[in-house]
C-alpha cells in the first residue's frame, strides 16, 4: 500500500452563500415512500429498485412522468440489462441476486404476446447469482458487512467489482471468475458507510503507458465525513494506490447525502449525522480543479437516505425519496437542471 497526500486539508471556513431552492421541479410521487433506495439508468427509465424495508421495484418513465412496477417479462429483447444487487452482514441473512429486465413500457400488443408466451426467460424478476455449473454464488465473506456500502464497476474488460464497506474496507470481486481477487483496507479515521463512491472517469479506467507497456489503471473517488481519497487500482499488479483529497469543513459532518458523478464534477444534496441535523444544501467537488463550491438552502427541504441520478441526455438529475429532518420517509421525486449547478455564480474554493 501506498498512501501519498496530495493536498493537505483545508484549514479556512468557505464563505457561504444563499440561493434559492427555485431549481428543483416537483415530479410525480413515489408509488410508496422509499428511503436508502438504489437506481440504475436505462435510456428512458430510471430503475428504482425498492428500499429499506421494501422489496416493490419501479420504473419511472422521465419522458411520460410515470411510473410502472416491475413485473415478470417473458419478452426477449436484445436491449435487456442485468442488474445485480448482493447484501448482508453476519447479523443480517446474505443475498447475491440478478435481473434480466426488458422494459416495461411495450405496448399492448407486445405485452400481450409476452403474456401468452409459454417460454420463460425469467425477466424483470430476481434470481440467485449461478455460475455455470447452476451453483448460487455469494458475494461477501463471512466477516463482511455490506450495511451502508457502496459499489461500482471498473476493470480492463469491465468485469471488476470494486466494494467499499465498514470499516474502512475495498474488495474486488472479478464476476467473470466469482472470485475476490483482492481484500485492503484503505487510510481512514472515519467510519465508511452511506458514503459517497464513484469512478473518477467513464468506466472508471485511465490509460498510463510506463515502459512502452499499457496498463490499465481504474480511477475512484471515496468521501465520507473528513475522509476524502482518490483511489487507483493496477490491474496488473493487483495493487492499491491512495492519495489524500481535502473535504470543505460544511461537508466533514455529515454522510447519507445522494450524490452524482458528471464529467469531472460530484454533486451531493442534503445528509445528516447523528449529531448533526439534516442539511438542506448542496456540495460541488470539482475534480479537475480541486475545489469545493457550497450552496446553501439549496434543497426545498432537509433531506437523508436519499437517491440521485443523471437523466440519459445528462441535462437532469432526478433526486428520489429519503428521510426528512423528522425522520418520515418521504416519495417525493424532484429533478433539477445540470447547467444550474455548472453556473460560476457561487464558487467558494476551500483553498
Amino acid at each position: 500500500m501506498w498512501i501519498q497526500n496530495r493536498i493537505s486539508q483545508p484549514s479556512e471556513k468557505p464563505t457561504e452563500h444563499i440561493i434559492t431552492s427555485i431549481a428543483f421541479q416537483a415530479l410525480e410521487d413515489l408509488p410508496i415512500p422509499l428511503t436508502k433506495s438504489q437506481c440504475v439508468l436505462h435510456k428512458h427509465e430510471i430503475l428504482i429498485c425498492g428500499g429499506e424495508d421494501k422489496r416493490a421495484c419501479y420504473s419511472y418513465h422521465t419522458i411520460k412522468n410515470e411510473y410502472n412496477e416491475l413485473v415478470d417479462n417473458n419478452n426477449k429483447d436484445d436491449n435487456q440489462i442485468t442488474l445485480l444487487s448482493f447484501g448482508g452482514s453476519s447479523y443480517v441473512r446474505r443475498y447475491t441476486l440478478v435481473m434480466k429486465y426488458v422494459s416495461v413500457w411495450s405496448n399492448e400488443n407486445e405485452m400481450n404476446k409476452s403474456i401468452n408466451s409459454k417460454k420463460s426467460n425469467n425477466c424483470n424478476e430476481w434470481n440467485s447469482l449461478t455460475n455455470n455449473h447452476n451453483t448460487s454464488i455469494i458475494i461477501g465473506r463471512d466477516q463482511d458487512n455490506y450495511l451502508g456500502a457502496r459499489a461500482v464497476i471498473g476493470g480492463r474488460n469491465n468485469n471488476l467489482l470494486f466494494i467499499t464497506y465498514l470499516v474502512d474496507n475495498i474488495s474486488v470481486f472479478d464476476l467473470n471468475t466469482f472470485q475476490f481477487i483482492n481484500h485492503h483496507t484503505f487510510p481512514t479515521k472515519d467510519v465508511i458507510f452511506n458514503h459517497c463512491f464513484v469512478s473518477n472517469l467513464e468506466n472508471g479506467q485511465k490509460i498510463m503507458k510506463t515502459n512502452d507497456e499499457e496498463k490499465k489503471i481504474s480511477k475512484m473517488l471515496l468521501f465520507c465525513k473528513k475522509t476524502g481519497l482518490s483511489i487507483e487500482y493496477n490491474e496488473d499488479n493487483n495493487k492499491f494506490l491512495y492519495y489524500v483529497l481535502p473535504v470543505c469543513d460544511n461537508i466533514a459532518l455529515i454522510n447519507e447525502y445522494a450524490y452524482v458523478c458528471i464529467n469531472d464534477v460530484i454533486l451531493f444534496f442534503g445528509g445528516c449525522d447523528i449529531s448533526t441535523s439534516d442539511s438542506k444544501s448542496a456540495y460541488k467537488y470539482s475534480i479537475r480543479e480541486n475545489k469545493w463550491t457550497i450552496f446553501e438552502n439549496a434543497l426545498p427541504n432537509p433531506l437523508h437516505h436519499c437517491v440521485a441520478i443523471l437523466s440519459e441526455d445528462n441535462i437532469n438529475i432526478h433526486v428520489i425519496g429519503g428521510n426528512n429532518d423528522k425522520k418520515s420517509t418521504l416519495s417525493t421525486h424532484m429533478k433539477t437542471k445540470v447547467r444550474i449547478w455548472d453556473l460560476q455564480l457561487v464558487m467558494i474554493c476551500c483553498l
